[in-house]
């Protein structure tokens, strides 16, 4: 493997300029926040913007989503359980306000940019990690029927929460919402 040549990257320059378009996406909106702005308020330029991230959708997109933590899939012990923590955690990841103010103009930038979808994929790529295991699992003993595709379960859980946040105020996803929604998905999948 080739040594990489120059300096190493700052490690402080990418936490200030996470931070700085967080805030700035909040306070002015995704369609009026420039990379200009996020660089100004880091303490950095717009040059060591791009040398670390391709676009502006990329670089609010880890800003809004660090790390994933958040959607990571839970053992609650039963498919019910984490059905309605995944449902959980998956309304508390859209429904903070860094997200919110993102995903509307992130959703316009997916159609533009033909190298966005593929990082956002590998973004979330280990979000639900094991759910396909645990999905097989749970037909193999009886509990949800055979032809269950385990990614399109979870693209029903996260388009049950963007949609809520769009007709609804984020404070409506709440424990009545989840139970409801999580005996709807039961009731889809059950053998």
């Amino acid at each position: 493997m080739k040594p990489a040549s120059g300096r190493p990257r700052n490690p402080r320059i990418d936490t200030a300029v996470l931070r700085a378009a967080a805030e700035l996406v909040t306070e002015v909106g995704y369609a009026d926040l420039t990379v200009a702005a996020i660089a100004e308020r880091a303490g950095t330029s717009k040059p060591a913007i791009y040398r670390r991230w391709p676009s502006k959708a990329h670089l609010l997109h880890e800003a809004a989503f660090p790390d994933g933590e958040e959607l990571s899939l839970p053992d609650t012990g039963s498919l019910r359980g984490d059905l309605a923590e995944m449902l959980r955690r998956t309304a508390a990841a859209f429904a903070h306000p860094v997200a919110r103010a993102l995903t509307p103009g992130l959703m316009a930038e997916i159609a533009a940019d033909p190298t966005l979808h593929p990082a956002l994929l590998e973004r979330f790529g280990g979000v639900w990690k094991g759910f396909g295991d645990r999905m097989a699992a749970a037909i193999e003993h009886g509990e949800v029927r055979a032809g269950v595709d385990a990614d399109v379960l979870i693209e029903t859980i996260a388009g049950a929460v963007l949609m809520r946040l769009v007709l609804r105020s984020p404070d409506q996803l709440d424990e009545g919402w989840v139970a409801h929604t999580t005996d709807l998905l039961m009731r889809g999948i059950a053998a």
